[in-house]
């Protein structure tokens, strides 16, 4: 019996797993799959399963977790490269498209807030600028304490079940906003969309982690965010069209807006329930008799997914996280390093994007021109997003690669700060803004970071949600940064983001350096065992996750 040895430079080459001295059995589907072995097997994944005692170990952390897809693990299971290429379209068009989808779902009513206001909506209701800025920070604090609860809710239940119950609810809030008739009305809609919103993102992750191996599942994230910018340029067209409905029915545009778009959030959540299964296994049902993968399909996005993470059947998918296991997560202090990041690292834009109607209309753009000038921006975003999840795909580097968004966004927030024509040329503040907001955005390899770092299920739903927290407590800090007596240059205010720019590119930097040195920590410890006693540790050890000798983290 031989291990790999857990020296490469290259953290997605380092691979988790423990072993018993045992003889592995197969289930009949495990078995039919390997009967369809091909002459041409995939050549890039590394199959930690080849050693039996690896295999059995693992078999028998899946049995004894009633893991809902071990019937179909199978250590000496074979597919082609072409096969392969051909499952990870269909899943990208069943899986990741519809969740695409349900993130336009979220973005339509969490954003279309700045759309609201460019018609006159603070003004219709009694409220001014610092009204605004509180029930944004309203909506985030609700959201971040969502966050956490949310996501220990998935895991109890099922994404495939919670997800679409959460869409359904926030709609008809989001619906409800049409009726606004103050300022109470509107702080306490801001509250409960961001409860009942919270936690979605984690959430969507999750389930497609169950797909998904931890080099794609980057790329995955880029186009879910794509989305982001996406949504952006379609409701702005919407926008442009529902917004001169002003005084039908003796309704202002804004209220036709929250009307429209809250159904269509509705009609998203309510087909969510049909567009969800709960793993690759089980996507046969009553409504979909012939599911969506054969049974050598199954095999194979399942083993995939295994191989490249063993930890990813560590759980049942609708197994709660006990107290003990939730601590343990919380306490992991090798992940804090990448909820740093989501706390600086998306502040400097935010402020921008936020007031980005509100600006243009005070800069004599009128309301449907403003909509129709977000566009642009929201293109250059797309762009640079998925260029940028690609170099780091391709590079197999995250924290060098990720540093772009603030080294991109640094020059963009000194001149919004000490340019003199700001405000004064209207199409030159333009062009810094959008400069500013066609960012290239680093959030989907921070979330692919953050899963793989983790290597356990339990560590993982709770690291998604902390992560994202942090995100959201940059945003409730970023809601503030430009005040009422500070406008309309916001010098105090761009300064404080010049700075937190500055400090959010020194942390990339120190993120790198600390797993730098932990992996060569772990390495010495590590290689100062003699083989049997590396051996010995695979069977024994009783830590999960990062904190096990032979886990090399990725930066």
């Amino acid at each position: 019996m031989s291990y790999q040895p857990l020296a490469s430079d290259d953290p997605d080459k380092q691979n988790t797993y423990g072993s018993l001295d045992s003889t592995p059995t197969q289930s009949s589907i495990a078995l039919l799959a390997d009967r369809f072995r091909v002459d041409d097997p995939v050549a890039d994944i590394e199959n930690p399963f080849l050693d039996t005692e690896t295999a059995e170990y693992w078999r028998l952390v899946y049995d004894n977790c009633q893991y809902e897809c071990r019937h179909v693990f199978n250590p000496k299971l074979e597919w082609s490269a072409r096969e392969e290429k051909e499952l990870i379209r269909k899943l990208d068009w069943k899986v990741c498209l519809w969740a695409c989808v349900m993130f336009f779902g979220l973005q339509v009513d969490r954003g279309n807030l700045s759309q609201a206001v460019s018609d006159n909506m603070l003004d219709d209701l009694g409220l001014d600028t610092n009204d605004y800025n509180y029930g944004q920070s309203i909506f985030l604090v609700s959201f971040l304490l969502a966050e956490l609860p949310s996501q220990l809710l998935s895991k109890a239940v099922g994404p495939d079940r919670w997800i679409p119950t959460q869409m359904v609810l926030w709609s008809f809030v989001a619906i409800s906003q049409c009726s606004l008739t103050g300022r109470g009305s509107f702080f306490l809609t801001r509250s409960l969309l961001g409860f009942l919103e919270g936690g979605f993102i984690p959430d969507l992750v999750l389930w497609l982690s169950y797909f998904y191996t931890s080099r794609e599942l980057p790329i995955r994230l880029s186009y879910f965010w794509t989305t982001l910018s996406l949504t952006g340029i379609i409701t702005s067209l919407l926008a442009f069209a529902l917004l001169h409905l002003r005084g039908v029915l003796g309704w202002e545009g804004w209220r036709w807006l929250f009307l429209v778009e809250g159904w269509i959030t509705l009609c998203v959540g309510i087909a969510s329930f049909f567009m969800m299964p709960a793993s690759a296994v089980q996507t046969k049902t009553w409504f979909r008799p012939d599911g969506w993968f054969t049974e050598r399909e199954e095999a194979i996005v399942v083993n995939r997914v295994l191989r490249d993470d063993p930890s990813k059947g560590d759980m049942h998918n609708r197994e709660a996280l006990s107290p003990k296991r939730l601590w343990e997560a919380l306490k992991d202090y090798d992940l804090w390093p990448l909820y740093a990041i989501g706390l600086f690292a998306y502040v400097p834009q935010t402020p921008p994007k936020n007031y980005l109607t509100l600006t243009l209309r005070s800069l004599g753009f009128s309301t449907f021109n403003t909509n129709l000038l977000t566009i642009p921006a929201d293109i250059i975003h797309i762009i640079n997003l998925i260029l940028l999840t690609r170099i780091s795909e391709w590079l197999n580097e995250r924290s060098l690669v990720a540093i772009a968004q603030p080294l991109w966004t640094l020059p963009c927030i000194f001149a919004l700060r000490f340019w003199g024509g700001v405000v004064e040329d209207r199409w030159g503040t333009y062009a810094i803004i959008v400069t500013l907001l066609s960012y290239p955005y680093c959030h989907a390899i921070l979330v692919g970071w953050c899963s793989k770092n983790s290597n356990n299920v339990g560590t993982r739903t709770v690291s998604a949600a902390l992560y994202n927290m942090s995100v959201q407590s940059g945003n409730v800090y970023a809601s503030y940064i430009y005040r009422d007596d500070d406008k309309p240059l916001y010098r105090r205010g761009n300064t404080t983001l010049l700075v937190i720019n500055l400090v959010s590119i020194l942390v990339f930097l120190l993120t790198k350096l600390y797993y730098v040195w932990r992996n060569k920590q772990k390495e010495r410890v590590w290689n100062a065992l003699s083989e049997e006693q590396q051996i010995e540790y695979r069977k024994t050890t009783k830590l999960q996750g990062s904190r096990r000798l032979d886990f090399r983290f990725a930066h």
